[in-house]
């Protein structure tokens, strides 16, 4: 009798211990830096970043002040991904400096409305009038492209997504153009005539897609599609791959999509049936 009693505390105490030990173990959390443009974004990440938790996944958002050093920073390795440009800024990017990066996913479209605070309407716009532009090639051409559909200017048709200034073929009306960064456009527009704003600036600034002079002629061109972008040599290493595919399912939800309709036609949810990340699984 004795004999089995010890035995039942030895089991007892050895269960307890199995079961301590597997408490104590906890899942090690995994930070990933998602680099991006703006409040606007931050916004959208949200849910993501909420169920990636869940996941035992720190989303991190690191924010910049420009388009050009989140693929910088991606490329040499200080962030994981970044979320903050179309296809034609990210394939000029890349092919300009020489970085390896590859787009994982699609995310929205961001229009690019005119607005102005001085004429109610395109038709109002004068010869000398000065027309503030994103100075980038990408933005930039998709600005000049809406110029081009407010009827004020016509380009070379061999320019393609990204005609610059001095592809403008004819002038319809004299304006003149002020290219500045992308981030400053929406300032100077108190400085200017008219001023063709990148959306998610347009919503840090409180402008809305209803108080534009002209909505976006863009829209239906997938190569202003956004996306998220990683380090090509990434996609080699299966369970990178498998963080990614997580951030990516968890951008494409349902709760996402009601952050979208918050903006009211400032986002527009495009290619998420598109599962880019399959070549690599």
């Amino acid at each position: 009798m004795k004999n089995n009693s010890k035995t039942i505390i030895t089991i007892i105490l050895v269960t307890a211990l199995i079961f301590t030990s597997c408490a104590g173990k906890k899942t090690k959390e995994v930070t990933l830096k998602i680099g991006t443009c703006g409040s606007l974004v931050e916004d959208i990440l949200g849910p993501a970043k909420a169920s990636l938790k869940e996941q035992g996944i720190n989303l991190e958002i690191v924010q910049f002040s420009d388009f050009v050093t989140p693929n910088r920073a991606l490329n040499s390795g200080d962030i994981d991904l970044n979320a903050m440009q179309h296809r034609v800024f990210f394939a000029n990017d890349c092919a300009s400096n020489g970085y390896e990066l590859t787009a994982i996913g699609n995310t929205y479209l961001i229009p690019m409305h005119f607005y102005s605070n001085k004429v109610k309407s395109v038709s109002e716009i004068k010869d000398g009038d000065e027309i503030a532009i994103p100075n980038d090639v990408t933005n930039g051409g998709r600005a000049l492209k809406i110029l081009e559909g407010a009827g004020l200017i016509t380009i070379k048709k061999d320019a393609a997504f990204s005609p610059t200034v001095a592809d403008i073929e004819t002038y319809k009306v004299k304006i003149k153009i002020k290219e500045l960064a992308a981030n400053l456009v929406a300032q100077a527009l108190n400085d200017v005539t008219a001023a063709v704003i990148n959306g998610n600036y347009a919503v840090d600034f409180g402008l809305k897609p209803e108080q534009a002079i002209l909505q976006d002629t863009t829209l239906i061109i997938p190569e202003y599609w956004c996306l998220i972008a990683v380090k090509t040599e990434n996609l080699k290493d299966p369970e990178k791959v498998a963080l990614y595919e997580k951030v990516v399912n968890a951008w494409h939800t349902d709760e996402t999509l009601k952050v979208y309709d918050k903006y009211q036609g400032s986002i527009i949810p495009v290619g998420w049936d598109e599962d880019i990340l399959s070549k690599y699984k």
